[in-house]
């Protein structure tokens, strides 16, 4: 892997990473904008469908829609289930929680990823990862104290840990449809199949959009699109080890954005928590790093 990512393709990941991570930073805090007024499905076939807008755009001036055809429809039909449901509860969450607090408990995906990839891909994950994923679990168990004054409802903070499940098996199903599938591909067949899952369940309950609202629509589709290529081409450039680091400055953005707009600062609770949670998956990210590093060297000739 460090073999076919040279160092100027490693940058250019990680500059897609935060770049990635602050679009969907952004996008979180406009869907958090605009969740009272709407249900937690509807905000997300308007988030699908305002992305997929965008995403069709620079194909069809390409012309490039065969880059569109995706292999495997049932894994991603199951993908689109995955992430119809981590949006629902990512919006469920948000609009009761701060984005600190929400975005501090979603971060536990990539520990959930490392332990799913045992039962789900066949993966072998070694004991020091299994002790930094319960340590990690241990620092969101701090986040989820039924006693944290900042938590007003315990079923929003349920459902940004199943965010986090949901984010970690679409993450997981993602590994599997790369092998056949184009980046463009994937992110299509994610907004079309999610958003019109999401369409179905809202429309039962559909409440009509506001005219002031379309512009935060529009904006939470640039953003969402520009994300979603900007961390497609991150882990195309350079191995998850190298840019998954970068994921965790979205705590930043949301302690920033939490402040800046809404006027909330974190507990210490929730600093412990996090750091705790961020400490763990830094560990996992450093061991996976280190092991294939270990395998570069033994596998290359000697000089």
């Amino acid at each position: 892997m460090t073999q076919s990512h040279p160092a100027q393709e490693r940058m250019r990941g990680v500059v897609s990473m935060a770049c990635a991570v602050f679009a969907f930073s952004i996008m979180d805090a406009l869907l958090k904008r605009v969740s009272p007024h709407y249900g937690p499905f509807q905000v997300a076939s308007l988030r699908c469908g305002a992305s997929l807008l965008f995403l069709l755009l620079p194909v069809a001036w390409r012309g490039s829609w065969a880059r569109l055809r995706p292999y495997g429809v049932r894994l991603h039909l199951l993908r689109a289930v995955l992430g119809a449901g981590m949006l629902f509860t990512f919006i469920y969450a948000v609009r009761r929680l701060s984005m600190a607090e929400t975005y501090s408990i979603v971060l536990c995906a990539p520990l959930l990823m490392t332990a799913l990839s045992v039962p789900l891909l066949g993966e072998r994950v070694a004991g020091r990862r299994w002790l930094a994923i319960a340590v990690g679990l241990c620092g969101a168990l701090v986040i989820l104290h039924p006693g944290h004054a900042g938590f007003g409802s315990h079923l929003a903070v349920m459902s940004a840990a199943a965010s986090a499940v949901f984010y970690a098996l679409s993450a997981l199903s993602v590994r599997l449809l790369s092998r056949n599938n184009t980046n463009t591909s994937m992110v299509f067949s994610w907004l079309l199949f999610g958003g019109m899952l999401s369409l179905a369940l809202a429309l039962p309950n559909w409440q009509p959009v506001l005219a002031e609202d379309w512009p935060w629509i529009g904006a939470i589709g640039v953003s969402g699109a520009l994300g979603q290529a900007w961390i497609t081409d991150a882990f195309r450039r350079a191995p998850p080890a190298v840019v998954g680091p970068f994921e965790y400055t979205a705590l930043l953005w949301a302690f920033a954005i939490d402040w800046i707009f809404w006027s909330a600062t974190p507990t210490r609770t929730l600093l412990i928590g996090a750091a705790i949670v961020i400490a763990s998956g830094l560990f996992v990210i450093w061991d996976e790093r280190r092991l294939a590093d270990l395998a570069y060297s033994s596998a290359s000739p000697p000089p």
